[in-house]
């Protein structure tokens, strides 16, 4: 990957709309090379997908949670079952393995405080294994970027 294909993959993560023609003008190409590009760079699953950027608060959503959580115990089973209940939760948009006292972050989207309790009661607690939830309310957004580091 080249200069040229991070500059192709910043402008589409910004704007993942761009056409071809305006993709080539941004960065410096002719349409056709520019397009040859972005094809082997979604062949070499370089680029994922497409998607839309969608505002959580209009959605409903307008609490974020990160819920930190331990397990009990480590075993393969334990690990697997919570790691596979936690990919089929809506809410939990995100899941991070860590280091440290926790053994995951994850990221939860909520319409209420009540609908989180509710979340947490209802649904993280019937996962087996978690030995403990730490919750932390986002109450604001300093900065969250589509885009990845251009260098």
């Amino acid at each position: 990957m080249d200069k040229i294909d991070r500059k192709i993959l910043r402008e589409l993560q910004l704007d993942g709309r761009l056409s071809n023609q305006e993709l080539a003008q941004r960065v410096n190409l002719s349409p056709s090379p520019c397009l040859r590009r972005v094809r082997r760079l979604e062949e070499q699953k370089v680029i994922r997908g497409y998607t839309a950027v969608v505002d959580q608060k209009a959605y409903g959503y307008p609490i974020t949670v990160f819920a930190r959580v331990a397990l009990e115990r480590h075993d393969t089973e334990t690990v697997a079952e919570f790691e596979r209940r936690v990919k089929e939760i809506d809410e939990i948009i995100d899941c991070f393995l860590m280091t440290g006292q926790r053994d995951y972050l994850l990221r939860v989207v909520a319409s209420s405080l009540e609908d989180y309790e509710r979340f947490v009661r209802d649904t993280l607690h019937t996962i087996p294994g978690i030995g403990s939830i730490d919750t932390s309310f986002a109450y604001g957004v300093v900065k969250r970027s589509p885009a990845l580091p251009q260098t």
